[in-house]
This record gives C-alpha cells, sequence and structure tokens, in this order.
C-alpha cells in the first residue's frame, strides 16, 4: 500500500528571477517557443510553438476552453469620494454579480457605489471567504455599460499596459464570463488550427469561465486544507461525443490548458468518459491524483506554489515539474500569462 504524501505549499516552490515574466504577448501568436516534455523518455525539446503540429496526429482530440475574458475590472467611488477596484467574478443573474472588492472594508453590506455616470451597484451580501455579492442598476445592455468603464483583468505581474486587448482572448473565444484568460490558448492561430484539423486532430470546445479559484493563491501550507473557489462549467453534447469516441478508441485525449483540465476531470468516470452537463465545479487536483480523462496537455509555466503547478505535477509528479522548470528558467523561456508554452506528452 502506497503511503500518503501530505504536501506542503513549499514542495511547489522553484525560484523565478523577475526578467523571466513576461510582460508583452508573442507576435504572432504561434511564434512563442515550445518546450516539449516526454514523460516516457524524460526528454525535453526547444521548439517554437507553430511546430505543435509536429506532435499531434490524426485522431488526437484537442480540448479546448472557449470562454472569453470580459473587462471585468472597474472603479468604483463611494459616497465619500473614496476609489474601491472591484473585480467581476461571477454572474448569478442578469444584474447579481460576485465580486472582489480592494480594499474589501469598504464594501460593507447595504453601501451603494457608483461606477462612471451609467453604473451603480449595492452590496448584498458577503461570503465566507470575503468576496462581495452585489446588485447592478444601470441602462441599456449591461455589457456595452461594462465596455465603457470596465478594463481588462490583466494579473498583477503585467506591469506593461496592452495595447490590443484581444491578445488577451484565445482566437477562439466565444462566451462572455471570465476574469481572466485560458492563457495556454493564446498560441494558437486561426492558420494553425485550420492545418491541425486538416490534419485529422479535432477540436472539441468546452467552457469555464475562468474565476477566483484559478489564480487565488495557496494560502494554508499544508495543501489540502485549501479550498478551492468554484467555477462554472459547460460541456456540450458534440464535445461529449467527441471526447467518449477518443477515448474508447484509444485515442489521445490533449487539453489545452489547466481550465479544460479541470473542466474534464470534473466530470469524467473511471473510464475517462464524460457527459454533457453544466455546473460549477471546485476541484482541486495534485499529486497523487491520476487523470481519468486527460492523456497530454499543453500548458504555460505557472507561478510557484500555486494550484496550476500542481495540477501540472499529477501528469509528471512534483520533482520531475520542478526540474523541468529549473529547465525552463535555465533556458531563458518566458513565464505566466503571456508566457512560452509546454506540451507535456
Amino acid at each position: 500500500m502506497t503511503e500518503k504524501v501530505q504536501y506542503k505549499k513549499s514542495d511547489f516552490y522553484y525560484d523565478l528571477p523577475q526578467e523571466r515574466i513576461a510582460q508583452t504577448p508573442a507576435e504572432p501568436r504561434d511564434s512563442s517557443r515550445l518546450l516539449v516534455y516526454d514523460r516516457k523518455t524524460k526528454k525535453i525539446e526547444d521548439k517554437i510553438f507553430r511546430s505543435v503540429e509536429e506532435y499531434l496526429q490524426d485522431g488526437d482530440v484537442l480540448v479546448v476552453n472557449n470562454t472569453k475574458v470580459i473587462p471585468a475590472r472597474m472603479y468604483a467611488l463611494t459616497k465619500n469620494g473614496g476609489v474601491v477596484e472591484v473585480l467581476l467574478l461571477k454572474r448569478f443573474d442578469l444584474n447579481t454579480w460576485e465580486v472582489l472588492m480592494r480594499p474589501g472594508k469598504k464594501g460593507k453590506i447595504g453601501v451603494k457605489m457608483t461606477v462612471g455616470d451609467n453604473l451603480s451597484f449595492v452590496v448584498k451580501d458577503i461570503t465566507e471567504t470575503g468576496e462581495r455579492i452585489v446588485e447592478f442598476s444601470y441602462e441599456g445592455a449591461f455589457e456595452d455599460v461594462l465596455s465603457k468603464v470596465g478594463t481588462m483583468p490583466l494579473p498583477p505581474y503585467i506591469k506593461e499596459k496592452l495595447e490590443n486587448q484581444a491578445r488577451y482572448n484565445t482566437v477562439y473565444s466565444k462566451t462572455d464570463g471570465s476574469a481572466a484568460a485560458p492563457t495556454a490558448g493564446l498560441h494558437f492561430t486561426d492558420g494553425l488550427l485550420a492545418r491541425l484539423k486538416a490534419k485529422g486532430v479535432q477540436i472539441a470546445e468546452v467552457l469555464l469561465h475562468v474565476g477566483l479559484g484559478t489564480f487565488r493563491p495557496v494560502s494554508e501550507e499544508i495543501i489540502t486544507d485549501h479550498k478551492m473557489h468554484s467555477e462554472y462549467y459547460e460541456i456540450g453534447e458534440e464535445a461529449a461525443e467527441i471526447i467518449n469516441k477518443a477515448k474508447r478508441e484509444g485515442r489521445r485525449v490533449i487539453a489545452v490548458g489547466t481550465t479544460s483540465v479541470r473542466t474534464l476531470e470534473s466530470v469524467a468516470d473511471e473510464k475517462g468518459e464524460v457527459r454533457a452537463c453544466s455546473g460549477n465545479t471546485e476541484i482541486f487536483l495534485y499529486p497523487p491524483y491520476k487523470m481519468k480523462c486527460v492523456d497530454a496537455l499543453i500548458t504555460n509555466f505557472h507561478l510557484p506554489e500555486s494550484t496550476l503547478i500542481m495540477l501540472v505535477a499529477c501528469l509528471t509528479g512534483r520533482e520531475e515539474i520542478l526540474s523541468v522548470y529549473e529547465y525552463a528558467v535555465k533556458n531563458e523561456y518566458r513565464f505566466f500569462s503571456f508566457g512560452d508554452s509546454m506540451f507535456i506528452v
């Protein structure tokens, strides 16, 4: 019987120089670098992302997250003239959202705040973890109002202004609702996807609206004590059929990004098959979890001690992924949202 390992947050730490954090996206999208890691041979290859097609074959299924990032960050004024940063996290109905506020102490229940000339909200409730439930008032369509007052919620480690807002969305993004991009997909171009389809690679689209769960730091030292924030997901009939047929026929299901992994593993049965459904997931994946549905992963390089590096370690093991990251740092790969990519096969 294998002894259960109780991992600590610090077990997933690695040292990253500041200059390795990418501040701008690569142009064109598919010109970023690609580290290919073969789990069987332990071999690393250094490539350019567009050469990912060399490693994909007829019958492979790429599972992509078609969520679209909205201008989810805004600045609200209190009646006393104070400024509060508001980040939209999850929509409950037409006017009600869960939001993150900074400073949170100004977001007491019953407080009303204004954003620009045509948007205001009242704080209705406070969650156990400190997020606020707010109800918005506005005239017209919420999306139109938000496009005028909101900004793209770039991570705090990106200091440079993003000139082209579309670069923080994938070329296949469709459904509004994310507070952060599923960044592994940022490397794909329409041309690359067309070549992959022509080669016989199938694309299955799922949805997970990226919220606080994906980028909230692990605050507990023993990682099993960390609680994930829930995020909304959907798997449609067509995607489920493509994925399940591949699993039954022994073909590879390759997740593009950790959000696609979380969606699939939230609903996969013991055979690795999924069902068409929607809901909210709080799944937290860390070693020694074995993937049920996902056979390979295209992903970016993630923050030290984050839930994302823990998820990736489920495919490789903790020491192995830290060794790959050490190689990436030494060989000057670019890290995080606008950084380079890794294909774990």
